[in-house]
């Protein structure tokens, strides 16, 4: 197993990405406090996996809250000791709009969750990390909206936001190993679209094109294997990366 004893923070962890991340590091060994805001799928997941090698944990909690990054990585120690590798995944869509037309409850919204949120988690891990003293893992799940048009102005912008923190984290704490790497998925079959609500149509209308190239559509376990991958020590030497899952899409 990749992740015996280690003591690992999942955010976004009810559905989609999230989940399947905590499904695969708790097979693979990992004790993992789950957090999300919906507490009965996260009691379903955590009965799901009551009989895998690692333990679940649930939190409930809104991660756009500094009281819950700090609290899911204070529950993390309590129950099993340590905190080894936090895993900043949960993370909201906008509804496509452009600079022209995106509103201000949309942009508070998105940049709390998506910006806000993983920044909490990091300083609260960072100084665990550095307590501990012996090095850490951040695992960011970011965009290929970072890169190119794929989603509105204000995604697109929180998830270039959050790319730079994730580089100024790894160059930063790079004496005390502190390791900081992002996933970059490109479209990937989760409830994320369906949970964004009606479009702003003329924003969809200017980026469509860019939709509309690309390749494939990706599945939840092409995200689990990279997320491994980070966590696990074959990555040790790895740090300040931005890793693209989306079949080719940001090669355009």
């Amino acid at each position: 197993m990749k992740l015996e004893n280690k003591a690992v923070v999942v955010t976004g962890a009810s559905s989609g990405m999230g989940r399947a991340i905590v499904e695969k590091f708790v097979r693979e060994g990992a004790d993992v406090v789950a957090v999300a805001r919906r507490k009965e799928r996260l009691e379903a997941l955590a009965e799901e996996l009551k009989d895998a090698p690692g333990k679940v944990v649930i939190y409930a909690g809104d991660v756009s809250k500094k009281e819950v990054n700090e609290g899911m990585i204070d529950e993390c120690i309590r129950q099993f000791g340590k905190l080894d590798i936090l895993v900043n995944n949960a993370g909201v869509m906008d509804n496509m709009a452009t600079a022209g037309t995106f509103l201000d409850e949309k942009y508070e919204s998105v940049m709390a969750i998506n910006v806000y949120g993983p920044l909490a988690a990091m300083r609260k891990a960072v100084n665990v990390f550095l307590s501990q003293g012996n090095g850490g893992n951040i695992i960011t799940v970011s965009s290929l909206g970072a890169q190119h048009q794929a989603a509105g102005v204000v995604y697109c912008a929180s998830k270039a936001a959050i790319n730079a923190a994730v580089r100024n984290t790894a160059w930063a704490y790079r004496n005390e190993k502190i390791r900081s790497n992002a996933i970059a998925p490109g479209g990937i079959a989760t409830e994320i679209g369906a949970a964004m609500g009606m479009p702003d149509m003329d924003g969809y209308g200017r980026i469509a094109s860019f939709q509309q190239l690309m390749p494939a559509t990706g599945s939840v376990d092409d995200i689990t294997a990279a997320a491994l991958f980070l966590a696990s020590d074959e990555s040790a030497f790895i740090t300040g990366q931005i890793l693209g899952v989306d079949g080719g899409w940001a090669a355009l």
